[in-house]
């Protein structure tokens, strides 16, 4: 942990000068002063945030690419790994930087923590000052008074952002995505109540962004799959040398009953007698 926060000084020794500003210059109370710094954090982070919507957009474009590489090697998981990685290369599609606003905020999530953990005895500030809506005391637990309220937000929050950022994973991360707020519930309970209201904002501020996005960013068209001839298709075009009429006949099924001819009428025959001479000689 010391060298942690050896490493997160200057951060921490920055985040402090912030929030100290935001409030005494700008006038802000301290628990907005936390969504003030949020924001600011995440107006820095855009240039980040662009690259990863494209990112996105990319991976979503070439989906179908990488379901068939994937399905054609899935008894070869080497194999798939390696065709993954050059079609990576051969597209220029880094999967990683999806995942770099999020580990961008991470150092700033911890010095935070630290900032808070020791906020009440540097600000010299009475219990009512630092508390949010006049509710959450934001250097006290989240299981503190209505902090859990708080705590309801958080979930809401991170499961919308985390609905909004994951469609492009595949069915099974994404399901386990959705479902790791929930989990992470028994981790944030023992974070300050400033710290969660950071996290609250940063997801609203990404539940946004993803809503904008939807709006402005045109959908990209799914690429056209070759379909392969089998050899038990037809061909559509007529064979060479071949009447139109000759082919159907061809394709028409064959039968080895033979017509029967035609029954003629039968013609009832008449018997003449023939006449006898009634004159005598």
């Amino acid at each position: 942990m010391m060298p942690l926060l050896s490493i997160l000084s200057p951060l921490e020794n920055l985040l402090r000068h912030v929030l100290s500003w935001l409030h005494t210059s700008v006038g802000l109370p301290w628990a907005w002063s936390i969504v003030a710094l949020t924001v600011i954090v995440r107006m820095i982070l855009v240039p980040l945030t662009v690259r990863q919507i494209h990112s996105m957009q990319n991976l979503q474009r070439h989906a179908p690419q990488m379901k068939e590489i994937q399905r054609k090697y899935k008894n070869d998981k080497k194999r798939q790994q390696e065709e993954l990685m050059k079609f990576y290369r051969e597209n220029q599609i880094n999967p990683a930087s999806s995942c770099i606003p999020l580990l961008a905020q991470f150092p700033v999530f911890i010095a935070l923590y630290f900032v808070l953990r020791d906020f009440a005895s540097h600000v010299s500030a009475t219990p009512h000052e630092l508390t949010w809506l006049g509710l959450i005391n934001i250097t006290e637990k989240v299981t503190v008074g209505w902090g859990p309220i708080l705590l309801v937000i958080y979930v809401a929050s991170q499961f919308a952002s985390t609905f909004f950022m994951s469609t492009t994973m595949d069915k099974t991360q994404r399901t386990i995505m959705l479902i790791l707020p929930f989990v992470l519930v028994t981790v944030v309970i023992r974070f300050p109540a400033g710290l969660l209201l950071y996290w609250v904002t940063t997801n609203l501020w990404t539940v946004g962004q993803g809503l904008i996005t939807r709006r402005l960013v045109p959908k990209t068209p799914a690429p056209q799959l070759s379909l392969r001839r089998s050899s038990r298709t037809q061909p559509k075009a007529e064979p060479d040398g071949q009447p139109k009429a000759k082919v159907e006949e061809a394709q028409a099924p064959k039968t080895d009953a033979k017509p029967k001819p035609a029954q003629q009428p039968q013609v009832r025959r008449v018997k003449r007698k023939k006449k006898r001479s009634s004159g005598r000689r």
